[in-house]
């Protein structure tokens, strides 16, 4: 992946006209409140595996205010997450892995080359290199402001044994 070769052409790319909102987004992505990090997807691709969507950075994000006082900067783990909630919500939306949840499994490859601030625009880009049904999917991510790639790198989603993991919770509340 070259630094300067976007995964989408940006061009297709309509902040302003998505394809899915917020709604269609929860339908498949369990994150809530703090944690939700799309406000729309913008494109997708099937045939490409790829898919782009609009991350929110208002100022009033959980982040801004600590991170950093007086020079709010989105952390590099948020626009991570916001990365794999895109592949989360398109591997759910065409049913690419077989499983209830996608959760990470683990990222490489990162590289952050400019900073996200409150306000900001930013498109953030999956494109699906591996899917092995029941067991993994590899993706390249990118995060994109003003045409310009901040953040990308690679990550590995897993299934998440849902119901296990509920009856864990309650039982050990």
């Amino acid at each position: 992946m070259a630094a300067n070769e976007c995964l989408v052409d940006l061009d297709r790319l309509d902040p302003d006209h998505p394809i899915a909102d917020l709604q269609a987004i929860r339908e498949l992505n369990p994150q809530r409140f703090e944690m939700e990090q799309l406000e729309a997807i913008l494109f997708e691709d099937v045939d490409k595996f790829a898919c782009a969507a609009l991350a929110k950075t208002s100022p009033d994000s959980f982040w801004v205010r600590g991170h950093m006082p007086g020079m709010p900067l989105m952390p590099g783990m948020m626009m991570i997450e916001a990365a794999a909630q895109v592949a989360s919500y398109f591997t759910q939306r065409h049913d690419l892995l077989g499983a209830e949840m996608v959760g990470f499994g683990g990222v490489d490859k990162v590289k952050f080359r400019g900073v996200v601030l409150p306000g900001d625009r930013l498109i953030v880009m999956v494109k699906l290199v591996k899917a092995r049904r029941n067991r993994m999917i590899v993706a390249d991510f990118q995060g994109v402001v003003d045409r310009q790639i901040v953040f990308e790198g690679q990550l590995r989603g897993i299934p998440i044994p849902v119901e296990e993991l509920k009856s864990r919770y309650v039982a050990g509340s």
